[in-house]
């Protein structure tokens, strides 16, 4: 007699090509954008997500890759979101809008609260209960979420533990400055001989000014890194110059962008295949894939900045580490020539030229002026 197979009594999810998270997403019924990048977050579709009190939707772009989490939520004029606690950090980008978000422990002690606007950038840090109020009373407020919920998920896949976490770990808003004005303070081995400009909130991402020459990457641009105190989230903002470009690069996985002024284009592509242009504008969010070659170009008048939210910095160490350093950034002079007369096209149609010397593109040691 034939033995009957017994099924197996293994979670589905391990044997599942999509991850845990993946399979979270595709429960809640939220649209989900897929794709290189979002042509402008402020305008993106979504669904009512009742549990929550918004409209929402999930972003899963090509870079992210199972390393972090993008969502955008909307909250109608007027409106209040319920309490929520999670189990992870999650950074807030503000789109449009401005409200008050109000943060306390778990069990309702340690209360307090902050205003925020267009171009804010803040953390709600793990086991922090938190709520959004929408202070328009004509105009509703989105909002860009950042978090690493797709790592956890991977280690732990109930959805539950990580979106309805009150576990108090006795830190949680101990430090009653974590919400003051930002602090500016030297590099460190993460950033050495840049600012980090370290808090949980900053009011205008458009406004930041003190910034250090990011000599690295040419183009006489700056940058700043961000630090989120007791958080493995973290940020830079980079500012280059009109008409001009930065230089090719690669990193890790996960690492998200979002536009908050400036107008042009990006490239990216792997290592000897075809490249991906990028149109931006304000509002736009694209993630370079691991390891793909990416490049930033300034197509107008004024400085452009963007903002980079970065996963867990141990896994963008493990993932860059490799033989060669050097590989990781192409100089002007090594560059295909295409992508020179490309960027200069487009600045054409504009009726501008380029701002980018000769020079820089046939002496690899080039010196930059920096304001």
């Amino acid at each position: 007699m034939a033995e009957t197979k017994k099924e197996s009594s293994a979670p589905k999810y391990l044997w599942s090509r999509l991850s845990p998270h993946d399979l979270w997403v595709n429960s809640t019924g939220l649209p989900v954008h897929e794709g290189y990048f979002i042509q402008d977050g402020r305008t993106v579709k979504l669904a009512p997500w009742d549990e929550h009190g918004v409209d929402a939707a999930f972003l899963r772009l090509e870079g992210q890759q199972g390393f972090s989490e993008a969502r955008i939520s909307e909250m109608r004029p007027g409106a209040n979101t319920p309490p929520s606690c999670y189990g992870f950090d999650e950074a807030v980008y503000v789109l449009e809008g401005q409200g008050i978000t109000t943060l306390s422990a778990p069990d309702g002690s340690n209360k307090r609260s902050f205003e925020w606007q267009k171009h804010s950038l803040f953390l709600i840090p793990r086991y922090a209960r938190h709520q959004f109020a929408n202070t328009s009373g004509q105009k509703p407020a989105r909002l860009l979420h950042y978090n690493y919920l797709p790592l956890a998920m991977a280690a732990n896949p109930d959805p539950a533990y990580h979106l309805v976490n009150t576990y108090d770990d006795g830190r949680v808003l101990s430090d009653a400055s974590l919400y003051s004005e930002a602090k500016i303070s030297a590099g460190d081995e993460m950033s050495p001989g840049m600012s980090c400009w370290s808090g949980n909130f900053f009011a205008d991402m458009r406004a930041w000014d003190k910034l250090d020459p990011f000599r690295g990457r040419g183009a006489g641009g700056s940058a700043v890194f961000i630090r989120f105190p007791a958080s493995p989230v973290w940020a830079h903002m980079s500012v280059f110059p009109a008409r001009s470009y930065k230089k090719a690069h690669r990193h890790g996985p996960g690492v998200l962008i979002v536009i908050p002024t400036g107008e042009g284009f990006s490239v990216m592509w792997p290592e000897g295949a075809e490249k991906v242009f990028i149109p931006w504008q304000e509002g736009s969010i694209f993630v370079p894939p691991d390891q793909w070659f990416h490049q930033h170009f300034n197509l107008t008048e004024s400085p452009a900045r963007y903002l980079a939210l970065h996963s867990p910095y141990h896994f963008n160490i493990t993932a860059e580490a490799v033989k060669d350093p050097a590989r990781d950034q192409i100089e002007y002079t090594e560059e295909d020539p295409a992508i020179r007369k490309y960027f200069e096209t487009e600045l054409a149609k504009r009726k501008l030229t380029s701002m980018m010397p000769e020079e820089a593109y046939k002496d690899a040691k080039f010196e930059w002026k920096y304001k």
